[in-house]
């Protein structure tokens, strides 16, 4: 698109124009500035802020191009800055300067808590073999991994075969210390429920789901989702079987209220918030890579035609949150660990909007979900899958 001549807004627009003919370079260029943020609007999402979008020029067809050069970039762009709590050192004892640096802030690939996916080929109390396609990796295992599959188990228990994803220790890049097996995770509406069978709807762009709720778990999940009925929202991570999750565990805890009568949001007045306070989410990476970092973002503009926006017929959530678009940039903080690092908004999250639960991972968070990561973003940020969330703030635009 380079020299296509649009701007994805009007800020861009009227930015001075660099060497050759376009009015804004590469998407994948442009927006990762520290503090930079694409299509970043003033108001609250209120159905009645979306007209200014249309304004600016933002088209469907922009907003996919610009989506898929940010995912490329969010791959692959060599990033600067990783904040596990405090800030890297130079050789010289001194904190790198980020003055001029495009990718300042944004997530060291060489530094975050990587994370591979594959399936296990072989698994001993030592050492992890794991395969993807025609490759084939081997990892020690520290003393004290711990893999998780249903229930925490020690690593030898896993079974060939099994769909792993795995955090890789800081100490060395073929070092695990902790391993996920089959997980999986379901969010949405209930639709239909048969038996111990629930039909549950992710969003527009999704597949209907399946849950099959096992006796020895009901009695767990309905402590934190006492109404699982048609209508009501649920949240549960279990073990993916194929296109069905057997449900082991509650994700988060909601009240228990059909999706259609959202209570009142808290009001709100005066300027945009600096930051906003509640819970970061996982969800399985559907039409994604695995590994990718970012964020789905509850409020995304409806300009940018996100076919999911409107999904279970809400045209806002409970948390009151300024639309932003595809390639806005959030610095996203686990308050628990106080890991924190920017992130490229690379999808919506409508379903989210509709939660108003809260993470009680640490303290308890207010209410609402404010970011649903990649898992790949969620583990790099020090959240367990298992748990569910993690209390969160995000910034706009770092």
């Amino acid at each position: 698109m380079r020299g296509a001549g649009f701007a994805c807004c009007n800020r861009c627009a009227s930015l001075p124009q660099g060497s050759g003919n376009s009015a804004v370079s590469d998407p994948a260029d442009s927006v990762f500035p520290a503090g930079a943020v694409v299509g970043a609007m003033a108001g609250f999402a209120e159905p009645a802020a979306a007209g200014s979008a249309a304004a600016s020029g933002f088209t469907a067809g922009v907003a996919t191009v610009a989506r898929r050069r940010l995912l490329k970039a969010a791959v692959f762009r060599p990033q600067a800055e990783f904040v596990p709590g405090e800030r890297q050192a130079d050789g010289d004892g001194q904190a790198p300067d980020d003055a001029g640096s495009q990718s300042a802030g944004f997530a060291d690939l060489r530094q975050l808590p990587r994370t591979v996916w594959g399936t296990i080929q072989d698994i001993s109390p030592h050492v992890l073999v794991l395969g993807e396609g025609d490759r084939v990796q081997r990892f020690a295992l520290t003393p004290d991994a711990v893999a998780w599959c249903g229930t925490q188990l020690e690593p030898a228990s896993l079974l060939q075969g099994d769909q792993a994803i795995v955090r890789l220790n800081p100490s060395g890049r073929n070092v695990a210390d902790r391993i996920w097996a089959n997980i999986g995770r379901v969010t949405g509406i209930i639709s239909e429920r048969s038996g111990n069978q629930l039909l549950v709807n992710e969003g527009a762009t999704r597949k209907t789901q399946v849950i099959a709720l096992q006796p020895r778990s009901l009695g767990r999940i309905q402590v934190r989702f006492p109404t699982l009925e048609p209508g009501y929202l649920v949240d549960i991570i279990g073990i993916r079987k194929r296109d069905e999750l057997i449900g082991m565990i509650p994700a988060t805890s909601q009240p228990a209220y059909p999706a259609q009568r959202l209570p009142a949001p808290p009001l709100v007045s005066g300027r945009l918030p600096d930051s906003i306070g509640g819970s970061a989410t996982w969800h399985e990476p559907r039409d994604e890579p695995p590994g990718i970092l970012g964020v789905f973002y509850p409020a995304l503009d409806p300009e940018t035609a996100c076919a999911e926006d409107l999904a279970g017929g809400m045209s806002h959530g409970y948390s009151r949150m300024p639309y932003l678009a595809i390639g806005s940039v959030l610095r996203v903080t686990n308050d628990c660990t106080g890991s924190s690092c920017l992130m490229p908004v690379t999808g919506c999250a409508p379903i989210g909007r509709l939660f108003n639960d809260r993470c009680v991972t640490c303290g308890t968070s207010p209410r609402g979900r404010v970011a649903d990561l990649t898992p790949a973003s969620f583990i790099a940020l020090g959240g367990e899958l298992e748990r569910g969330c993690f209390n969160a703030t995000i910034t706009i635009g770092g």
